[in-house]
């Protein structure tokens, strides 16, 4: 048996907290995990904990909160894990410093939130990137969910061999598509049952562009816009749909991503910094059409592997094409239960979590793996220039 402890800095609702949430549902055999949450259990680790995996808070108060380290330091020693996986900039930088000191044979570290110029939402200064190095030396390998990520991990001075790329997965069957959930999901959020209906799922934070999105469907008479979120944009975005005269339901965050998804007709993410854009492939696996500006998900795949144009659009962001384009795909019709092959395929949750198992052997990676000794030099290094 592999004892994984999975360290994450929250869990309330967010693509990296339900990824987790998803990816300890299908790790294979003989892999058996517990999860450490720096901040609050929130809504996801209630949900991890009543499907039985057991949940840890640390209590933690804030990003300079050092307290949590030592306790961190003293669940990972009575663990006797042979494990560390974290999620998420602060858990990652805490959770390999105290895996670390704890003398934890594999720290294994998932980068979520990496963009350009900002990583989590906070902008990138010399000292969190110093720290991100530092720490990332102290750990066994580091998983990409994108290509394109991976390659913003090289152009931060992370060596090659220390980067798998293994992307993030769904379950399509949680996906797919039904009529009295959605009928169900639209008289909850007072949405006639005719409605044209455009939605978005994301942070509301501002390089999610859905300023944008409410302007462009301003523009377009006869749609309701639902957006599914939260976030320090709540306020500003409420303005620019009075300003506009949009109709636009403001959902809030939500454990029933799929439900939401079955209330809508098209699913638009105007983002212009993603690491990957999970919700783009949920949305492709309740069989909507997706309008996108930035994906990886999408744009990293081979050509043979394409998502053709009916299922997937990239648009520049720009409010005048942006409501053509609403304009035309909330009116076609669409068979629902129509799904890309890459979805079912590609991203299918069952090969990214024996992707991530094999990571959690202890035999030799085939890239770079450095002893423990010499990891706590090059981060001493790293820290310091």
């Amino acid at each position: 048996m592999t004892r994984v402890l999975h360290v994450i800095t929250g869990l309330e609702h967010g693509g990296a907290e339900r990824q987790l949430a998803l990816l300890l549902r299908h790790l294979p055999p003989p892999v058996r995990c517990e999860v450490a949450t720096l901040t609050r259990v929130g809504a996801v680790g209630a949900e991890i904990r009543a499907a039985g995996v057991p949940v840890h808070e640390v209590g933690m108060r804030g990003n300079r909160d050092l307290a949590a380290l030592p306790r961190l330091v003293r669940l990972i020693r009575r663990g006797r894990y042979d494990v560390v996986h974290t999620h998420l900039y602060r858990a990652c930088v805490y959770g390999r410093v105290a895996a670390w000191m704890a003398g934890t044979p594999r720290i294994i570290a998932t980068e979520h939130s990496l963009g350009d110029g900002h990583i989590e939402g906070r902008a990138v200064t010399r000292g969190v990137r110093a720290l991100y190095r530092a720490t990332e030396r102290l750990g066994t390998a580091t998983v990409a969910v994108s290509p394109t990520v991976a390659a913003r991990l090289r152009r931060w001075g992370i060596r090659p061999g220390r980067i798998f790329v293994i992307p993030n997965g769904i379950d399509a069957d949680d996906f797919a598509f039904d009529a009295a959930r959605r009928a169900s999901t639209r008289r909850r959020l007072g949405i006639g049952p005719d409605e044209a209906v455009v939605g978005a799922v994301g942070r509301l934070v501002p390089t999610k562009r859905f300023d944008l999105l409410i302007e462009a469907v301003a523009r377009v008479g006869g749609v309701r816009l639902l957006l599914v979120g939260t976030g320090p944009l709540r306020g500003t975005l409420q303005q620019v749909a009075d300003e506009t005269g949009a109709a636009v339901r403001f959902a809030g965050g939500t454990s029933d991503v799929a439900g939401a998804l079955a209330a809508m007709d098209v699913l638009a993410a105007p983002s212009v910094q993603e690491t990957f854009g999970l919700g783009a492939v949920e949305a492709l696996a309740a069989g909507l059409p997706v309008l996108y500006t930035t994906c990886p998900a999408l744009d990293d795949l081979p050509r043979g592997e394409a998502v053709p144009d009916g299922a997937a659009r990239r648009l520049p962001s720009d409010v005048r094409i942006w409501a053509e384009e609403i304009r035309r795909a909330v009116h076609e019709t669409r068979d629902r239960a129509r799904v890309p092959a890459v979805v079912t395929g590609r991203y299918a949750i069952a090969a990214q979590a024996a992707e991530l198992a094999r990571l959690y052997r202890p035999e030799p990676l085939s890239g770079e793996v450095i002893p423990m000794r010499e990891r706590a030099q090059d981060a001493a290094t790293d820290a310091a220039t």
